[in-house]
């Protein structure tokens, strides 16, 4: 059998797993205990895992996600009032297929944004994509979007967007083009796409921030009506880490 021409025609097809499973086969001394039907099947599968590897990376580099982080790296030992049940329940993603929304609340450094930048590693894992975006660079590119021409493509983007992470919210009133700008997102997403909102600011005080009492209603209704909730507590992570390195 002429080996090399099959493996060059397997790399032209782009059929990567396919390939590496196949030079793996032609290495394996007892490879030919196996008959046709399972060694064809070896290499369906490597390819089927390479093409999903390829495709979940892609997802990954597309979220733009601020951390690394993954659910199996988060930190139930720290006391901040994270509940380990409800937590792994969400990183089953299955609130993301019913579309509901997660708010994770808490004070500056508990990890709001790690926790989710690490359940949207896990909806990028699950085939969802995914989107992050702090709210300040949010509205500002909304801003810009709308001076150049791009204000409706973001929008459908985000429309169609699995999970949406906005994180940071509440920093700072917003202006009623903001708030507008909010309720165009979230009336196009609701009851079709998740959308998972970390702030420091405790939810009876949106309201506030949002300003316009009309906008305030309508936002908020279609954020946290139908969202799990995290409200964490406790003192700053990162304050523990430089305490922990300082006394070294």
């Amino acid at each position: 059998m002429l080996v090399h021409p099959i493996i060059d025609k397997l790399q032209s097809l782009r059929f990567f797993g396919m390939r590496t499973a196949f030079e793996e086969q032609m290495q394996t001394a007892d490879i030919d205990q196996l008959n046709f039907e399972e060694r064809i099947g070896l290499l369906v599968d490597r390819e089927m895992i390479e093409r999903e590897n390829r495709r979940f990376k892609t997802r990954l580099r597309k979220a733009k996600l601020r951390q690394h982080a993954s659910v199996e790296d988060v930190d139930f030992r720290h006391k901040r009032g994270l509940d380990k049940s409800v937590f792994m329940q969400l990183a089953d993603c299955q609130w993301i297929k019913e579309a509901l929304n997660t708010l994770i609340i808490g004070p500056t450094g508990v990890g709001k944004t790690y926790l989710a930048c690490a359940l949207a590693h896990k909806a990028c894992q699950q085939g969802h994509s995914t989107l992050y975006f702090r709210l300040p660079r949010l509205l500002q590119e909304l801003g810009i979007a709308k001076a150049d021409g791009r204000y409706d493509k973001i929008l459908k983007t985000l429309s169609k967007t699995r999970l949406l992470i906005v994180d940071d919210w509440g920093l700072k009133p917003l202006v009623k083009d903001q708030s507008h700008d909010l309720l165009e997102i979230l009336e196009d997403r609701h009851g079709l796409r998740s959308t998972l909102v970390t702030s420091q600011l405790p939810v009876e005080h949106w309201h506030e921030i949002i300003g316009n009492p009309t906008l305030a209603d309508a936002i908020l209704d279609r954020l946290i009506h139908n969202a799990y909730r995290i409200n964490l507590k406790g003192e700053s992570m990162r304050k523990k880490k430089t305490n922990l390195t300082q006394n070294k």
